[in-house]
């Protein structure tokens, strides 16, 4: 019998998960040999990964990879954190094994490849298979996971994003306006989300068809504002580990690394937190303690506080823009490890009242959540980012970006998007529509090695990131010439049900219709 499984691809960890069918449950499944067997906790898969052969994509995966010791040492054929910067440009650093550049997509997809080959050879029923997306991802990061998927030959492929799925695992679908803290290993995000029982009809879609069956679906979600921080456990551990080697003279070390995430997990439950640590260097052997106030002080030096609470007041500012205020939201569900930090759980219950925080489900409520895209719940489709026009800002003498399409914009949308555009020097002959997929202009983040060492930099917030939309531009001429201050082309743009940015071109002065309905660009 056919089941549904999913996959919530995390920075620390990852997790696997199936409805089946039988018991009508939802199970978190334990993979022979990568799925981790720590007592009190659900099987996770350490996102981890160790390149034996760069030729042949020869890798050993997840425990496999803890259970040798591969994790413990310097060594560039040891990769951990590495989805921060699949479908981003990497600076710096990057390892060339067996005469290959690897770069992190290329370890990004070993990785779930092997993964979701484990996962084929226990459920062979395997037929539709759900990934989790992160909420502020670009559009590129969703194409690549299904150039993945379409490599293995999956039948059936679903997407949703993590907190919308977060949201549903906590079955907290009986709300309606729930905030979802969604703090991992990698990023903090910060998302509301709208549940709501309305019965609708979806549509199934097949590898190389659609197919067109009606399907009645009882819940409906959308993700109304959003706020991401590239920041999380990770970065925890190392100023964990910055700090020790600091005020006990050693080098940071990857088993530094592992000890520090060890303790932060201590003082989740303890006021004080010990490890022992051996320097294979030196040959001597510290003994790590810290207490939690300790602890709270070396995230304060960080910024973390004022960068969680900045999230949660452009979250917060964002609602409002909606109508919404503390009181609308009814419930926060809190997923990710470094959600179960208490200096967390304070920050948060300085803003909402504590009965309204759910702790509980921390690393399986995404992977379980997002089950339910095969048990009835339809996910309204929206825009995780806006998209605009590349024009000449004359009062500041310089290239910007006009936004065009607003990010939460639903589609296939019913009514095109309006602007005028005008002519930026004298006698000219086109007019270029240069378009853009345009990222979070609060914040702008640079990713980078320091030898074998993932960073991440929060920059100057001077220019919202872009990613181009187009391989071609077109020329749009103008017949008489155009002049600086003059209204001239009228563009109406908008996105279809197959996610094709479509516009339409009228010039104003000789009423021609230049474009019509053309496709500019693919939304993937």
């Amino acid at each position: 019998m056919a089941s549904s499984y999913a996959i919530d691809f995390g920075t620390s960890n990852t997790v696997v998960a199936r409805w089946n069918s039988v018991t009508e449950q939802k199970e978190t499944l334990k993979l022979p040999s990568f799925s981790t067997k720590w007592t009190g906790l659900p099987p996770l898969v350490p996102s981890l990964i160790y390149v034996e052969d760069a030729r042949l994509g020869s890798v050993l995966c997840g425990q496999e990879v803890r259970d040798r010791g591969l994790d413990l040492h310097q060594d560039v054929r040891c990769f951990r954190n590495f989805k921060r910067g699949i479908g981003l440009p990497i600076s710096g650093f990057q390892p060339k094994l067996d005469g290959q550049l690897v770069s992190l997509d290329q370890t990004g997809q070993w990785f779930l490849k092997a993964i979701i080959r484990k996962l084929q050879s226990c459920a062979p029923e395997l037929e539709t298979l759900i990934l989790t997306v992160p909420v502020d991802s670009f559009d590129a990061y969703r194409h690549w996971l299904t150039q993945l998927c379409q490599v293995l030959e999956i039948p059936h492929i679903k997407m949703v994003d993590e907190p919308t799925a977060a949201a549903l695992g906590y079955h907290l679908d009986h709300q309606d306006i729930i905030l979802v803290v969604d703090f991992g290993g990698g990023t903090l995000d910060l998302s509301l989300v709208q549940l709501s029982r309305e019965n609708t009809t979806g549509q199934s879609l097949q590898w190389g068809e659609q197919n067109r069956t009606e399907l009645s679906f009882p819940h409906k979600a959308r993700v109304i504002a959003k706020v991401a921080q590239n920041l999380g456990g990770a970065d925890i551990d190392y100023w964990l580990a910055d700090y020790f080697a600091a005020t006990r003279g050693f080098q940071v070390t990857p088993l530094a690394v592992r000890l520090s995430e060890r303790l932060k997990i201590q003082l989740s439950q303890h006021a004080k937190a010990t490890e022992v640590y051996f320097d294979d260097q030196s040959l001597e052997s510290y003994e790590l303690e810290i207490k939690r106030s300790e602890f709270n002080q070396i995230l304060d030096q960080h910024h973390f506080f004022e960068i969680f609470n900045t999230a949660t007041a452009q979250l917060l500012h964002q609602a409002k823009r909606e109508g919404l205020t503390v009181a609308d939201i009814h419930a926060m569900p809190v997923v990710g490890g470094t959600g179960k930090i208490p200096a967390v759980q304070d920050q948060l219950c300085q803003n909402f009242s504590s009965d309204r925080i759910y702790t509980h489900q921390p690393f399986e409520a995404i992977a379980h959540g997002a089950l339910q895209l095969s048990q009835g719940v339809q996910l309204q489709d929206h825009l995780y980012h806006g998209y605009g026009i590349h024009y000449w800002d004359w009062q500041r003498q310089c290239h910007g970006w006009q936004p065009l399409i607003p990010v939460g914009q639903p589609y296939p949308m019913t009514e095109p998007v309006e602007i005028i555009l005008g002519a930026s020097s004298e006698h000219q002959q086109h007019l270029e529509l240069y378009l853009g997929e345009l990222g979070s202009n609060q914040i702008n983040t640079a990713i980078y090695f320091e030898g074998d060492r993932l960073i991440t930099k929060t920059l100057p917030q001077d220019h919202t990131p872009v990613k181009i939309l187009q391989t071609r531009h077109p020329q749009i001429p103008l017949d008489p010439l155009g002049y600086p201050g003059q209204d001239r082309i009228r563009l109406l743009c908008w996105i279809d049900g197959n996610r094709m940015l479509r516009a339409t071109v009228e010039d104003r002065i000789s009423k021609k219709i230049l474009i019509e309905n053309e496709a500019l660009g693919q939304i993937r």
